[in-house]
This record gives structure tokens, sequence and C-alpha cells, in this order.
């Protein structure tokens, strides 16, 4: 397993994302699906967010991230969604007519968290770790 750490934390946290363009449009090609890829990648260095995996396909783009504890899946959707959207507006003027709302994004996302630890395995290894207690499910350790 490998771990990322910060000054006082160690962590694995790692989200799924797919977010779709407005009214699932298939603008996502050429020119304007590489900078996609590149304003996703610059939003997420500058945030020490890593990009394990990521595809940009006609009208949606997954990406597979590490993320620091404490930046959140929606504010890491607002940083990489708004800044693409104002961004794409300015490079390409011919974007503006078909989305003349401004919004370039549909409105929600998916998000799911990736980890190699099963809900199964951390409750096996919290029943063998502390002294059980009937109808409750959060222990003490003696």
């Amino acid at each position: 397993m490998e771990y990322r750490q910060g000054s006082h934390t160690k962590y694995k946290i790692e989200y799924h994302f797919v977010w779709v363009t407005k009214y699932r449009y298939a603008m996502l090609v050429g020119d304007l699906a590489t900078r996609v890829r590149d304003l996703v990648r610059q939003t997420c260095e500058r945030y020490e967010i890593q990009i394990l995996r990521g595809v940009v396909s006609k009208d949606h783009v997954h990406i597979l991230v590490s993320a620091p504890p404490d930046i959140s899946p929606s504010t890491i959707m607002r940083w990489v969604k708004g800044r693409t959207s104002r961004k794409i507006f300015e490079k390409f003027p011919h974007v503006k007519k078909r989305y003349w709302g401004q919004h370039f994004w549909a409105r929600g996302y998916f998000c799911v968290t990736a980890g190699e630890l099963t809900k199964e395995m951390i409750q096996e290894y919290l029943s063998h770790h502390f002294e059980p207690k009937p109808h409750d499910g959060f222990d003490v350790e003696p």
C-alpha cells in the first residue's frame, strides 16, 4: 500500500469522479478535449491532488484521484468544473453559442471512494481488536 503524507497526517484517500457536459452534448473532441484534460491536470496539481487515471470522452470526464484529507469531494469538483468551464468559454468562442447560459458542465457529478479495505475487512479487524460489547458497535479498548 502506498500512502501519502502531510505534515501531521498519513493517508490514502481516492475518489472516482464522473461529470458530464450540459445536455450531454458531445463537445469534448479535438482541441477542446485536450484543453479540458490539461486544465483538469493543472487544477489538480495546484491543490496537490494526484490524478491516478483519467479519460475524457465526448460528453463526460472520468478521473480517479488521490486527494489530501482536508479537501472534500465537493470542493474538488467545484474547483475543477469551475475553472475548466471559465477557461473553455475564454478560449473557444463557438462554445458560448451552444451554451449561452455560461454553464458548460451539467449541475451534478458522480463520486465514489476507492480503496483496498472493504467494510467487512474493517469490521473484522475491529471485532478482534476490541472487547466486544453487544448492541453498541463503538467500543473502548481495555
